[in-house]
């Protein structure tokens, strides 16, 4: 294993504390990610950073943007979008301005942030744009609702057995999978089938379900705290995350079918190529975590990410946070682009390279 120490200050300490981040990866991984051509983005709201892992000569090169909670992620047509406690953050992308900023060269696309539609305090989870349109897992009002005008969040469609919108998280319905032509949703998970404020608490071993949207058909029951359903080349993937795995739903036998079991709490799912890209995190011992069936493995599990190759079911690459970061929230990959930079409202920069962009000076 190649390792690395990195030094990051938080916006919630003073400015002489640091807080290190220590990583270590597989010696495939930067080979990986080169012949792949792609890098990866990953959110960790425990430790309110939006994490890029890119390759630059043959070298990782990992940075780090601040936002409150990160958690949700997705593409959009124009950049990528951040999900944090209170606010949605649109981040352009800049192909033009990445390789000026320092050091000079070394970056070949920029994600800046500039704007935010404030929605006040959601529990955000999977982003996704469809339908021309930002869709968001409204994790507190137990519905998947879209980002539009001056509204907090447009409601759009709620499970059945929750009988009304109202605050409260009352299943903790989390993931989001759109259809491969980006017209509609089509798939979610929660953690229960219940409509009583954090009920799905009582059942959270196996009480999770995957859902078909809009009709809101169950599945699959009997998970254990599942997140991330994905379709991708026909298949309908999905992580079992209290069994820390990754699945594929199988229609015709109606059950999942276990991929590759991996060592964390399976959490953020994004798939290119012939591979899946894994979120792996800690089981903290709170109520929420505490009696998984991972936690037989509690001394062995790791933060980071995991590659599982799709066609051997192998795990090929990983990378993996020793200190200062403990859970990972979402991952997505940006294809064609080796190593990007993003710049989010709490990032710290040097002074000399704050950045404005403005339309072009007149003669």
């Amino acid at each position: 294993m190649s390792s690395n120490v990195i030094s990051e200050k938080t916006p919630a300490q003073p400015d002489d504390r640091a807080v290190p981040v220590n990583y270590e990866y597989s010696r495939t991984f930067p080979e990986l990610l080169s012949r792949l051509d792609l890098s990866i983005v990953l959110s960790t709201y425990q430790a309110g950073r939006v994490v890029s892992i890119g390759v630059n000569r043959g070298e990782l090169r990992v940075g780090f943007a601040h936002f409150e909670q990160a958690m949700g992620l997705t593409r959009t047509p124009t950049g990528l979008t951040v999900g944090s406690r209170q606010a949605i953050w649109n981040l352009p992308a800049y192909r033009d301005i990445a390789p000026q900023l320092k050091p000079e060269g070394e970056y070949d696309i920029a994600f800046l942030n500039r704007s935010c539609h404030w929605t006040g305090p959601l529990m955000v989870h999977d982003l996704a744009f469809c339908d021309q349109r930002l869709w968001v897992v409204n994790t507190l009002f137990n519905c998947l609702a879209t980002i539009e005008g001056d509204w907090s969040f447009m409601p759009q469609w709620k499970p059945p057995f929750i009988s009304t919108l109202t605050s409260g998280d009352r299943c903790h319905l989390n993931g989001l999978a759109i259809r491969e032509d980006g017209s509609t949703p089509a798939y979610v998970t929660a953690l229960g089938e219940t409509d009583t404020e954090n009920g799905w608490r009582e059942n959270k071993v196996n009480g999770g379900c995957l859902m078909e949207v809009p009709s809101g058909k169950v599945l699959l029951r009997g998970l254990s705290m599942p997140h991330s359903p994905r379709l991708y080349r026909g298949n309908l993937y999905f992580l079992d995350s209290g069994y820390g795995r990754l699945n594929r739903y199988d229609p015709v036998q109606n059950r999942a079918e276990v991929i590759a079991e991996l060592p964390g709490f399976t959490r953020g799912l994004e798939c290119w190529g012939d591979h899946a890209f894994v979120g792996l995190s800690r089981i903290r011992e709170t109520a929420i975590f505490g009696g998984l069936p991972l936690q037989d493995r509690h001394d062995s599990l790791r933060c980071g990410l995991g590659v599982v190759n799709l066609s051997t079911q192998e795990v090929v690459g990983s990378f993996w946070f020793n200190s200062g970061v403990e859970e990972v929230f979402a991952v997505i990959v940006l294809p064609g682009y080796r190593n990007p930079i993003l710049i989010g409202p709490d990032t710290d920069l040097d002074a000399t390279q704050t950045t404005w962009i403005v339309p072009a000076l007149l003669p």
